[in-house]
């Protein structure tokens, strides 16, 4: 009989009542516990979800006996609620960002292996059923060489995000994605930042990228828009695939003078027409359930992150050099001294790499 873990919820704002909701709908996890430092809030989901509540997380560590976390509370405060998980000895998933800053995010990944204990983020949009699906295409050299990668992620101002601005909020998910779908690192960046309605943080980003591999990447972010977009678009020798990200929909769009049959470069000579329009079957699913799936899989087979620490930190450090080349309007190499690649890990060729040195590269 498959053992029913323990799940609790750190932070019940917007995200974490998803959360709450999701734990409630799995057959193998039970929501035993929330924590807010809201009482009303606490009390409202406690009956909501007939589970206990607490308006001091701390409490909540002491007094559960717990498989999982969720910690879903503001970003200045992920170090600080994850750092009290692990030390409880309770596999966590923090939202993204990993944290507010890299060395905190750095701290937090040496802590994890120290410990022995489970950390894994929430870039929920590793689990979208659309972007999953671009993986295995791209794996498979659907595209053959990939040029460009353009991610649109615009809409309103949210009023409740207050301690970070769109870079930080929005971009950490894109920059994950590019990496993911890439298999390749920034080395080179350039961004444009702008505040227009945040009273305290960026609301505006474009930025371009360059990747090891040579590919470009675009990004095109803000909280000004008054539809919301969540489109990314990958530009390659045999054509263009576009994915929407709320409809999880794959759409690709060939290059007719460039067939699949076709051997490059050779092929890459005849130019570049319009050829299909295919649709992809995607199953649809709400990829937040396929994260928290993954997450509980991992609690009980004690396997690897659904999503690595060392990548989350990754992209949180390329989003901070983002909000840096806005603020002084320079073009930044992401590389130290010696003219390595600026990374939290080493690249995709070596991951045995003792966890301690890949830390110390990062701070």
């Amino acid at each position: 009989m498959t053992k029913i873990l323990r799940a609790a919820l750190i932070g019940a704002g917007i995200m974490g009542r998803n959360h709450a909701r999701v734990y409630t709908e799995m057959e193998d996890v039970e929501l035993v516990a929330i924590a807010d430092a809201d009482p009303a809030t606490v009390a409202r989901l406690a009956q909501r979800f007939h589970v206990r509540g607490y308006t001091d997380y701390r409490e909540l560590l002491e007094r559960e006996q717990l498989d999982m976390v969720s910690v879903v509370v503001p970003t200045e405060h992920h170090f600080a609620v994850a750092s009290d998980t692990l030390r409880a000895g309770v596999a966590t998933l923090v939202e993204k960002p990993i944290a507010a800053t890299v060395a905190q995010g750095a701290e937090l990944t040496a802590l994890s292996h120290d410990l022995g204990i489970l950390l894994t983020v929430g870039h929920i949009e590793r689990f979208n059923p659309a972007i999953i699906a671009l993986k295995g295409q791209l794996e498979h050299g659907a595209l053959g060489r990939v040029y460009q990668i353009l991610s649109r992620r615009i809409g309103p101002f949210p009023s409740r995000i207050k301690d970070v601005g769109v870079v930080i909020d929005l971009a950490t998910h894109d920059l994950d994605i590019m990496h993911y779908l890439t298999d390749s690192i920034v080395v080179k960046l350039h961004a444009e930042i702008g505040r227009r309605l945040h009273t305290a943080h960026e609301d505006l980003l474009s930025a371009v990228l360059r990747f090891e591999s040579d590919t470009i990447g675009m990004l095109d972010i803000n909280w000004l828009s008054p539809n919301k977009v969540r489109e990314l678009s990958v530009i390659g020798e045999r054509g263009m695939f576009v994915a929407n990200y709320i409809t999880q929909d794959l759409t690709l769009y060939e290059n007719d003078q460039a067939p699949y049959g076709a051997e490059w470069p050779q092929a890459a000579l005849m130019g570049v027409t319009e050829g299909r329009m295919i649709r992809f079957k995607v199953n649809k699913k709400e990829p937040l359930r396929a994260e928290l799936d993954a997450f509980a899989a991992a609690v009980r087979s004690n396997g690897p992150a659904p999503v690595r620490p060392e990548d989350a930190l990754l992209a949180l450090m390329v989003a901070q050099k983002l909000v840096e080349s806005g603020a002084h309007g320079e073009t930044l190499h992401v590389v130290d001294e010696a003219g390595h690649v600026w990374e939290p890990v080493q690249p995709r060729h070596n991951r045995h790499q003792p966890a301690d040195l890949m830390i110390e590269q990062a701070v």
